[in-house]
């Protein structure tokens, strides 16, 4: 019984984190790669780096964008989901 007292702060703390920090990431994370396996032609999407573009072609891991100064061939996880979304919203 002691020694399951002294373990547990450490057991507390664990479970604090992953409630905290852990699952919220990788519940983001499901979220990020939903919304790269959603896109589809004709999408108006901001990238990470800021650029704005449409989707013009889509690959299994890499899409072409559609720029005011030509096409850009990207991956799709350089694609921003919260600026695209607010994109989106427009």
């Amino acid at each position: 019984m002691e020694q399951l007292s002294q373990f547990a702060p450490f057991i507390l703390m664990f479970v604090v984190i992953y409630f905290f920090m852990i699952r919220p990431q990788q519940k983001r994370a499901k979220q990020e790669k939903e919304f790269e396996g959603s896109l589809k032609v004709g999408d108006r999407i901001i990238t990470k780096s800021g650029l704005h573009g449409k989707v013009a072609e889509l690959a299994d891991t890499t899409v072409v964008v559609e720029t005011m100064a030509g096409k850009l061939k990207m991956e799709r996880s350089a694609i921003s989901m919260e600026m695209s979304a607010s994109l989106a919203k427009k």
